[in-house]
C-alpha cells in the first residue's frame, strides 16, 4: 500500500527553497513598508483611498508580489470565504464548473449548493478525459482545482492540468484551492497559470478568519468593490498579524515535512511489531498514515491525549496547533480503505520531532493493548 500512494504524494519545497520563500516575502515587506511604517502595526475602517484600511492593502500588496500574481485581496471566512467569494465572481446561479471526481471537501461542496452551481465531473488523473470535457463543453466557463488530494490514488499535476486547460480553452477561468498546500509545495495554482487562487491564513499562522484570494487584478478590484461594507474588512491590526505569521510559516512547515518523512521511515523499520505499515498521504495536510497490526485505532487514539497528543485538529496547522497529533483517518480516505477506521491512524508531527511521537504512539499502543 506504500507505494499504491507513492504517485499521490505531492513535492514539498526544500529546506533551501522554504529559506528562499522567506527571504523573498521580507524582500516585499521591505519594498511596501518603509520610513518603520512596519513598526505601525494596523489601522482600521474604509481608507478613502483604498476603501478599506491602508494596512491591508499595504499587506495584500506584499502577498501578491510573494506569489507573483497581478493582485491580492484579504477577505473573511478563511480559507472556505475565499473559494466562496472567488467562485462569486467567476459564476452565477445554474452554472457549470467543472470539478474533479471525487469526494469534494464539505464546506466547498456546500459553496457549490448555496450558489446553484451544477458540477461537470471528470477524473483529472486521467488527461485525456480532461480535454475531451474541455472541447466537449463549449459553455463552461470555469475550471475548478483542488490542490491538495481529495482521495488517495490521486495522482494529476496541478501545473500541468492548469496548462491543458488554458492551452486547449483559453477562455476557462481556472480557480485553484490552494489550502494545505500554500507556502509548502513548490507552488500554488496562480504561480502556475490560474486565474485565481485561494487560502486560509490560519494554515499559515495566522489569525483565525482570513482568506487571501490571489489573481487576476480585473477579477480583485471586483472583489475590493462588492466587498464595500465596514464589517466585512480585515482590518490592519489582523493582516498584520497575518504578513508577521507567514514570516515563519515556510520554514517551519519544511522543518515539519522534514520529521513527517523521518517519522514514516522510522515507522517501516521493522522496529515497532504494533505497526503492519506506514505510508505517506496529503489528506488535507501532508501526513503519515500508520496502519496497526490489530483494530485498535480508536482506543490508541483516546490513550495518546494521556501522552501529550492532539487528538483533533484546531486548524490543521493552525498557529495552536503544536502538538503532534494523532487521529483518525480522513473521510475521503475512509471511503476507499474502510478497514482502516479500526486499524489506521492519521500522524502529523507538528512542531515535534518524529522521535517525540514515537514514544508517545509507543506509550498509547501499550495502555490500548492493556485495556
Amino acid at each position: 500500500m506504500a507505494l499504491k500512494y507513492a504517485d499521490s504524494v505531492l513535492v514539498n519545497r526544500t529546506m533551501d527553497e522554504a529559506i528562499a520563500l522567506q527571504f523573498k516575502l521580507v524582500n516585499q515587506m521591505t519594498n511596501v513598508f518603509t520610513n518603520n511604517a512596519f513598526f505601525e502595526t494596523g489601522d482600521v475602517g474604509l481608507n478613502p483611498g483604498f476603501s478599506r484600511p491602508k494596512t491591508t492593502a499595504a499587506v495584500e500588496k506584499v502577498l501578491a508580489g510573494v506569489f507573483d500574481a497581478e493582485d491580492c485581496s484579504l477577505v473573511r471566512g478563511s480559507g472556505s470565504g475565499a473559494i466562496r467569494i472567488a467562485l462569486s465572481m467567476v459564476a452565477g446561479p445554474g452554472d457549470s464548473v467543472i470539478v474533479h471526481k471525487a469526494p469534494m471537501y464539505m464546506t466547498t461542496k456546500e459553496t457549490f449548493r448555496l450558489m446553484g452551481l451544477r458540477q461537470e465531473t471528470v477524473d483529472y488523473n486521467k488527461m485525456e478525459d480532461v480535454e475531451q470535457t474541455l472541447r466537449a463543453h463549449h459553455n463552461i466557463k470555469v475550471f475548478y482545482i483542488q490542490h491538495a488530494r481529495q482521495q488517495p490514488e490521486d495522482s494529476y499535476d496541478l501545473r500541468a492540468i492548469i496548462a491543458l486547460v488554458k492551452r486547449t480553452r483559453p477562455d476557462i477561468l481556472v480557480v485553484v484551492d490552494d489550502n494545505y498546500c500554500a507556502m509548502k509545495m513548490k507552488g500554488i495554482g496562480v504561480e502556475y497559470g490560474a486565474d485565481l487562487s485561494t487560502f486560509s491564513g490560519f494554515k499559515l499562522l495566522g489569525p483565525e478568519g482570513i482568506g487571501v484570494i490571489l489573481g487576476s487584478k480585473e477579477i480583485i478590484e471586483k472583489i475590493h468593490k462588492t466587498n464595500y461594507s465596514g464589517g466585512g474588512q480585515v482590518q490592519g491590526p489582523e493582516a498584520h498579524e497575518l504578513l508577521r505569521a507567514m514570516t515563519m510559516a515556510p520554514v517551519m512547515l519544511a522543518i515539519q515535512n522534514q520529521q513527517v518523512e523521518k517519522l514514516c521511515s522510522l515507522l517501516n523499520n521493522g522496529s515497532y511489531p504494533f505497526i503492519k505499515e506506514a505510508y505517506i498521504t496529503n489528506s488535507q495536510s501532508k501526513n503519515v498514515i500508520a496502519v496497526l497490526t490489530d483494530p485498535i485505532a480508536s482506543l490508541v487514539i483516546e490513550k495518546a491525549s494521556l501522552f501529550g497528543a492532539a487528538t483533533y485538529p484546531v486548524g490543521a496547522e493552525s498557529k495552536y496547533e503544536i502538538m503532534p497529533m494523532i487521529y483518525r483517518v480522513s473521510g475521503s480516505f475512509l471511503e476507499s480503505e474502510p478497514h482502516l477506521k479500526e486499524f489506521g491512524l492519521r500522524i502529523n508531527p507538528m512542531k515535534a520531532s518524529a522521535e517525540t511521537v514515537l514514544r508517545i504512539l509507543e506509550l498509547a499502543v501499550t495502555e490500548a493493548v492493556r485495556g
